[in-house]
């Protein structure tokens, strides 16, 4: 650490060994953190509620264990935002949405939420997130839109928007998202951070998603090496969720330094199908690809033979929607967001049969996938088609209830399979945005996909960029 003007930019193991040798107190971070937060968050809009006594009661427990030598975990005192469409014990749970009362009792952690206030980790608040986690870009009626660090004429993406411009501005150290089309990996491509849809399954959750199996919990970090930490901390059992997969990740961490060397990876700019991509997103992909080839990956330039999964995800996705907003009161449901009320539309006519086929067409998808993966460790695709776009869209062009599926066409397919899959900042444009590239690996192979996104990271050496003015 060169001074305090660099708190919020350190990691979340700097902080851990800080805290440990006494160089810094969580208390001291809180504090700092909160203070930009103050200071700097109208212009980015990443927090819809920040709650600065009971962080600071957390930072004093947390330091009061540091003082006598015994932390919970790894992650005690490191500061965190919680995304709000996770339960939180003690605060509302709003959803992005104007139609949940905030005046009832909240007394429930989501599992994550629990396993890290377990761990001693210090929650700053809540973030963003459009009404429902309903789309890809960050606004909603309720809290308005949130901006690009980067840019903020720009949007961070969604659903996990607020939590990625957090993360990219220095407000927090890590930052808990949901993906169920792509939600935790696209704002992290937009806003140049880490972030991780581990194995379906791997954390658990509750209570149960409206958007059914295709939801993930995942963490989003500025570094691999946090997001494994975060990752390890969320991992654990919690009976109330009804498929949460016993399964050892330890690895994950051990494994990490142990490169890329030897592993078969498939790489494919555009799955086959996808038409639109930005020239400098597909560069970026290739340029990345070369970087695991020179450290010693097998690589393969193959599209896999399997076919465009978004007439069927289109269908799950929407009929999700429209089951969610079936809950509501019809003066409610006035209330929502009109991309929310548009998604319902989609979602609205179709039939059992319609929703049986496109289940039969998930479970067909999922086992060819599976089958090319007997063939290679590893998949490597850009993250996103476009760069960030204008806040307060849907898409940079056409504006229906559907269009972010236009623009990330390699996010949803892996929310379909339940693979694991990591976005990792891999470069900048020439108007100076960030560019994420994917990589995905089988089932269970969470591991491994985080070792390959660490051997990009190091080989690259962009984690001291960060936006202007923040």
């Amino acid at each position: 650490m060169d001074s305090e003007e660099d708190l919020h930019w350190l990691t979340a193991k700097d902080l851990s060994t800080a805290f440990s040798t006494r160089e810094l107190s969580p208390v001291e971070v809180t504090e700092w953190l909160l203070g930009r937060i103050e200071a700097l968050d109208a212009r980015i809009n990443a927090f819809c509620l920040v709650d600065a006594p009971s962080a600071l009661a957390q930072a004093e427990a947390s330091e009061a264990r540091y003082t006598v030598g015994e932390p919970l975990s790894t992650l005690d005192g490191v500061p965190m935002a919680i995304k709000d469409l996770l339960l939180s014990k003690g605060w509302p749970t709003l959803r992005g949405s104007r139609t949940v009362d905030p005046t009832q009792s909240w007394d429930a952690d989501a599992p994550a939420v629990a396993h890290l206030r377990e761990a001693g980790a210090v929650f700053l608040g809540k973030t963003t997130t459009p009404e429902f986690g309903h789309k890809a870009t960050n606004d909603s009626p309720l809290t308005g839109s949130t901006r690009n660090p980067w840019n903020t004429d720009l949007t961070p993406g969604g659903s996990s928007g607020g939590a990625g411009a957090a993360l990219a501005a220095g407000f927090t150290t890590l930052a808990f998202g949901t993906d169920a089309g792509g939600s935790v990996r696209i704002p992290a491509s937009f806003c140049g951070v880490v972030g991780f849809k581990p194995t379906f399954g791997r954390i658990p959750a509750y209570p149960p998603s409206p958007f059914g199996t295709l939801a993930h919990v995942g963490p989003m970090a500025r570094t691999v090496e946090d997001a494994v930490l975060f990752f390890l901390a969320m991992a654990k059992d919690d009976p109330r969720d009804a498929y949460y997969v016993p399964h050892e990740t330890a690895g994950a961490l051990r494994s990490l330094r142990h490169g890329v060397s030897g592993l078969r990876v498939a790489v494919s700019p555009r799955l086959g199908y996808v038409k639109d991509l930005d020239p400098e997103v597909e560069a970026t992909a290739m340029t990345a690809a070369r970087v695991l080839e020179s450290l010693g990956a097998r690589v393969d330039m193959i599209d896999p033979p399997i076919s465009d999964p978004t007439p069927f995800f289109r269908r799950l996705f929407y009929a999700n929607a429209h089951f969610l907003a079936s809950q509501l009161p019809e003066d409610k449901r006035a209330l929502t967001d009109p991309t929310f009320q548009r998604a319902v539309a989609l979602g609205e006519p179709l039939s059992r049969l319609d929703l049986q086929t496109a289940q039969a067409q998930r479970v067909t998808y999922t086992a060819e996938w599976r089958q090319f993966m007997t063939r290679y460790d590893l998949v490597l695709t850009p993250q996103l088609a476009v760069l960030p776009f204008a806040v307060g869209r849907v898409a940079p062009v056409k504006e229906n209830g559907d269009a972010w599926l236009d623009w990330s066409p390699f996010a949803y397919p892996f929310n379909l399979t339940g693979q694991p899959a990591i976005s990792v900042p891999a470069g900048f444009s020439q108007s100076g945005l960030p560019i994420g590239v994917q990589i995905v690996g089988a089932h269970f192979a969470d591991d491994l996909v985080l070792r390959a996104a660490f051997a990009l990271e190091t080989e690259l050496d962009l984690i001291g960029r960060h936006p202007e003015g923040f």
